[in-house]
């Protein structure tokens, strides 16, 4: 079963992620080994996505109720810039490169931080006896111990990696043209997932110049809040590091995608006054995305 996780998650939530991926140099100097040890052990992202869904499924399991990560290990995703999956190099270069982390940039999965930010969210929206059925205080205050443990060794820590279920945001779309480089992955005559990068350097200019033109435009959009938030996450990270969108499974019910482009003429309908047009915009991504996100709602 484990050997076939990743490509077999047919009844699993449509789970989509943004990641950050840094230089070595980006991380505090006493991180750096650990990262970078992480890093040479992905043998392949098949199996870091792999490993990630088995240890997420594990936990459900768990003896105790406990569906917290415990920290004691972090699993660490690797590209090189600018944009190529390390294991799709040749593999005697990718070793080379592994060596010496020439080229190199690393993206932690932060289970620990992550998975307390999720179950904040969960709690604030919807309190009460089932808050405390779903997630225990007692669980939660102790996850809250581990990640006082996380930030106390690592202090202010940037969360590398956004998630998304049952549908992908339009503002992540923002930061991304149809002519970035991109992987379609594929195995038993579906998509298992497609994934798109972009130098942050480009996603900034993207995401500002749509956040410039909506205050204008349509400043009670509430893309708009989502824009700005977007900008101020991506803007704390290093320079020369790379976004990368990963549809995952919900690539299979949608590409080829032309969501980057529909966002970007809505966005230049809007700053041009065209209505019409934005409206068409609008039309074609709701006719994308709005029956996948029904899924979530469906019995």
């Amino acid at each position: 079963m484990t050997g076939n996780l990743y490509r077999g998650q047919a009844g699993l939530p449509f789970s989509s992620t943004l990641r950050i991926y840094e230089p070595l140099d980006a991380f505090p100097e006493d991180q750096q080994a650990a990262i970078r040890s992480a890093g040479e052990r992905a043998v392949s992202r098949a199996a870091v996505e792999n490993a990630e869904l088995l240890a997420s499924l594990g936990r459900i399991t768990r003896p105790g109720g406990d569906p917290f990560p415990t920290g004691r290990t972090d699993l660490v995703r690797v590209t090189r810039a600018p944009g190529v999956p390390v294991e799709d190099a040749g593999k005697e270069s990718a070793e080379e490169e592994t060596a010496d982390g020439v080229g190199l940039l690393y993206c932690p999965s932060q289970l620990v931080l992550r998975a307390g930010l999720a179950a904040n969210a969960l709690i604030e929206g919807i309190h009460g006896p089932l808050a405390e059925l779903l997630i225990p205080e007692e669980q939660r205050d102790r996850h809250q111990e581990r990640i006082d443990l996380v930030n106390a060794r690592d202090g202010i820590t940037r969360v590398h990696t956004r998630a998304s279920t049952w549908g992908i945001p339009f503002s992540w779309f923002s930061l991304f043209l149809e002519s970035d480089p991109q992987d379609v992955v594929e195995a038993g005559g579906r998509i298992l997932t497609v994934r798109v990068w972009a130098p942050i350097s480009d996603a900034l200019d993207r995401v500002r110049y749509a956040v410039a033109n909506l205050a204008l435009a349509a400043p009670d959009l509430d893309m708009l809040d989502d824009l700005t938030q977007l900008t101020e996450w991506l803007e704390l990270f290093h320079a020369d590091s790379m976004v990368e969108l990963d549809y995952g499974a919900v690539a299979d019910k949608v590409y080829p995608d032309d969501s980057p482009m529909d966002v970007r003429l809505g966005i230049e309908c809007l700053a041009e006054g065209d209505m019409t047009g934005a409206a068409a915009a609008y039309r074609r991504l709701a006719s994308r995305w709005i029956p996948i996100r029904q899924l979530a709602r469906a019995s």
